[in-house]
């Protein structure tokens, strides 16, 4: 994301140890009160066809509880057959994507050349202030209507590819469109407490999603939309999945969100497809409802 390309070398020049985070707190310190909930959810259902089918394979044997959808894709219509077979336990959301693919509607000033931009040109735009909003409203609502025409019914939950949803501007035409089409959808919240943050990998990579993102929270619960209150999944796409999964769920909050992008082929643009099969190969594998109910986990999805 650009937040993290434009934040990260200055928050390593600068030296902010975790101590010096937490007194800049997003959200207070606290561990959760109860069970907590937890939603595994894989991203990117309809880039290709291989990764829907992946998404589908590791829904139906319990490693994903959740699943968000590209309907802005070619294939959508086509792979969404697939998302019949799974079980209630599983939530289908819409990923209202802005960035590489072709829009559905017409956008001359933001997909000049026939394709939307990539995500650090879109968060400069979002910046300084340079978005054609007209133009990102007609699309963000297309894609709503290309979810429901094929699901029957609005999603479950919104977030967006490669975070867009949470870029000022963009954030807040999310948010009216899902509170007016998909009032009881839950919003994709990407902040974390700092000690969360701090005890997993990558943590300026979360700390630099976490600043792009203040404020979304309190904007959803004006508008009666829930959010996650833990956040987890990010990493560098490179090392051992398997081995890094476990501190996704340490420090979770009472609705932890843990985001994946698993899947399989590759087609020639995608950067991480060589990720997505490791993280595919990794989730099959491990026991997801045994480790969730080890950290006093509920991990609602089907049983292999």
């Amino acid at each position: 994301m650009f937040f993290y390309d434009f934040l990260g070398p200055r928050l390593r020049a600068r030296k902010l140890s975790s101590q010096r985070i937490r007194e800049r707190a997003f959200h207070e310190d606290r561990a959760p009160e109860g069970p907590s909930r937890l939603v595994v959810c894989a991203d990117d259902f309809g880039l290709t066809r291989e990764i829907s089918q992946s998404i589908i394979g590791l829904a139906k044997r319990g490693k994903v509880n959740a699943i968000s959808c590209m309907s802005v894709c070619s294939g959508w219509e086509r792979d969404a057959e697939l998302l019949r077979s799974l079980p209630d336990s599983v939530q289908i959301g819409l990923h209202v994507t802005l960035t590489e693919e072709v829009p559905l509607t017409a956008m001359p000033v933001l997909a000049w050349d026939g394709a939307m931009p990539g995500c650090n040109e879109l968060g400069r735009r979002a910046l300084v202030r340079r978005l054609p909003l007209g133009e990102l409203r007609t699309e963000i609502a297309a894609q709503f209507d290309r979810f429901v025409d094929v699901i029957g019914r609005p999603p479950d939950f919104v977030d967006g590819h490669q975070h867009v949803h949470v870029l000022r501007g963009i954030r807040e035409i999310i948010l009216a469109e899902t509170a007016r089409r998909a009032p009881r959808a839950w919003i994709r919240n990407c902040v974390d407490r700092p000690a969360a943050m701090f005890a997993r990998h990558f943590p300026l990579k979360a700390l630099a999603n976490a600043v792009q993102s203040r404020g979304v929270r309190r904007a959803a619960a004006d508008l009666g939309l829930a959010c996650n209150d833990g956040f987890a999944g990010l990493y560098d796409f490179a090392g051992d999945y398997e081995a890094l999964f476990p501190k996704f769920l340490d420090k979770p909050g009472n609705f932890h969100l843990i985001i994946c992008h698993p899947g399989e082929g590759e087609r020639p643009d995608d950067a991480i497809a060589r990720a997505r099969q490791r993280e595919a190969a990794a989730l099959r594998h491990m026991p997801i409802h045994e480790m969730a109910a080890a950290r006093g986990l509920h991990f609602e999805a089907a049983r292999h």
